[in-house]
């Protein structure tokens, strides 16, 4: 009697733990795709802003070869100028979907950081259709016409002697588009998690604010 109570037992707790497994299987399976698809996304922006993080070092190293030569030698370039404007044009472009990836934009957060991730998300989301899609939309589309253009006529610069290709270079600005707009669907997809679950999905770091940092001391966490 004792031995059939127990298998009775062990019986029904195993039913009890296949039954909310099937119950939990669908909400699992909907929230992994997504997930997935925030961190692909995530990873992309990530491995291109560090790619163009390079070009901080070929600008800081035009620039210093500039003055050298020109007051040094007395033997200025006609290519430097050019150089440092497209590694900042370059830097600046690429950056953008990267730092929007990291969260690290600058914002006006005095009340924003106050409120629930649910209504956090929902202030994001009301943003990123009034404004961001619209203006990274504009940004492709009028972009990839410039490009265009000057790829048709191999546009080159007309700040020096030098003549340099630039519609290399033009090309990243529907390229930086197309990146921030990918992103942007990714961010819509974190606040969509959001305001479901009241709380952000964690992100994959690769750089961390000062205030962030100092805070994690201040309160003895160590961060990565």
């Amino acid at each position: 009697m004792r031995d059939h109570f127990a298998g009775s037992i062990s019986y029904g707790g195993t039913a009890l733990r296949l039954s909310l497994q099937y119950l939990n299987y669908p909400k699992r399976q909907e929230k992994k795709p997504v997930i997935s698809i925030i961190h692909a996304i995530e990873r992309l922006n990530i491995w291109i802003g560090r790619s163009f993080g390079w070009c901080i070092l070929i600008l800081t190293l035009s620039v210093a070869y500039e003055v050298f030569v020109r007051y040094v030698i007395n033997a200025p370039t006609v290519w430097a100028f050019d150089m440092m404007v497209q590694m900042y044009g370059a830097l600046f472009l690429m950056a953008g979907p990267y730092a929007l990836a990291q969260d690290t934009h600058v914002r006006a957060d005095v009340v924003y950081r106050f409120l629930q991730p649910r209504w956090q998300a929902l202030v994001d989301i009301i943003l990123y259709i009034l404004f961001f899609f619209p203006g990274m939309l504009a940004l492709f589309w009028f972009g990839w016409e410039i490009a265009s253009d000057s790829w048709r006529y191999q546009e080159v610069s007309w700040n020096s002697p030098a003549r340099i290709q630039i519609y290399f270079f033009k090309t990243l600005i529907p390229l930086a588009g197309g990146l921030f707009i990918v992103q942007g669907v990714a961010e819509s997809m974190r606040c969509y998690l959001a305001m479901k679950n009241n709380r952000w999905l964690p992100r994959q770091k690769d750089s961390r604010e000062t205030e962030e940092l100092l805070k994690g001391q201040a309160d003895g966490v160590k961060i990565d």
